[in-house]
C-alpha cells in the first residue's frame, strides 16, 4: 500500500518492480509541526503511514508513507499555497542550493512494527529569468510538489545538479526503502511483481 497520492512516487515504485495500491491518508499536513525540516518530513511520513495502516481492512499489508520538504536556510518549504508564493519561492531559490528531505515510513500491519528514516539530497538551482519563472508557474506544475519544483518535469532545465539520490528528489529513495523493509524482515525482491514472459 502506498499512503500517498503522488503519481511520481507510484511511478518510481512501479519502475522498481512494485505495484502498490494507493490509499490517500487524508492527514492534515498543516496540523503537523516539528523543529527542523527533516523532522517535519519524517513526522508527516510516519503520520501518513500510521493512519492508513490503522484501517482494519488493510490488516496484513505493508504500508509505505512518504513526505518531502525542501530545507532552504532551515525553513521547511512544502507545496506552495498559490502561484504568487511559487513565484516568490523560485526567485528566492535561484542560484542557490537547498536540501530536499524526504521522510519514509514502512508500517507492517501484521506485526504492528514500523521502520522509518530520512533521505537527504542537495539540489543546486539554476538561475532562471523572471520570465522563465512566470512561464513555469503558469503551467501549474509547481503548485503540486514540495519545494515548487520537480526533476522529472518542466522545471528540470532550471536545476543545475544534485548531490545524492535522484529518486529521493522525485519523491522516494528506493535504497532507503530497501533498508527499511530489511529492518522489518522483508526483502524488496519478495515484493516484485512477476516478470511477464516475453
Amino acid at each position: 500500500m502506498l499512503a500517498s497520492q503522488s503519481p511520481a512516487r507510484l511511478a518510481l515504485l512501479r519502475q522498481a518492480g512494485l505495484d502498490p495500491e494507493v490509499i490517500v491518508s487524508g492527514v492534515d499536513e498543516d496540523a503537523v509541526s516539528a523543529p527542523t525540516p527533516a523532522d517535519l518530513a519524517l513526522a508527516l511520513a510516519e503520520a501518513k503511514a500510521s493512519v492508513v495502516a490503522a484501517k482494519p481492512e488493510l490488516k496484513g499489508a505493508l504500508v509505505i508513507g512518504c513526505d518531502s520538504v525542501l530545507d532552504l536556510d532551515g525553513e521547511p518549504l512544502g507545496k506552495p499555497a498559490d502561484a504568487e508564493e511559487a513565484i516568490a519561492r523560485w526567485k528566492a531559490m535561484r542560484g542557490r542550493a537547498g536540501t530536499l528531505q524526504t521522510g519514509h515510513c514502512v508500517y507492517d500491519t501484521v506485526s504492528g512494527r514500523y521502520a522509518s528514516g530520512i533521505a537527504s539530497t542537495v539540489v543546486r538551482f539554476g538561475d532562471p529569468t523572471d520570465e522563465e519563472i512566470a512561464a513555469y508557474v503558469a503551467t501549474g506544475e509547481p503548485l503540486y510538489v514540495a519545494g515548487a519544483f520537480t526533476l522529472d518535469g518542466r522545471s528540470a532545465p532550471f536545476i543545475d545538479g544534485i548531490d545524492g539520490d535522484h529518486g529521493n528528489v522525485i519523491g522516494l529513495s528506493l535504497p532507503l526503502l530497501r533498508r527499511l523493509l530489511r529492518e522489518l524482515g522483508v526483502g524488496i525482491t519478495e515484493l516484485w511483481t512477476p516478470v511477464e514472459d516475453a
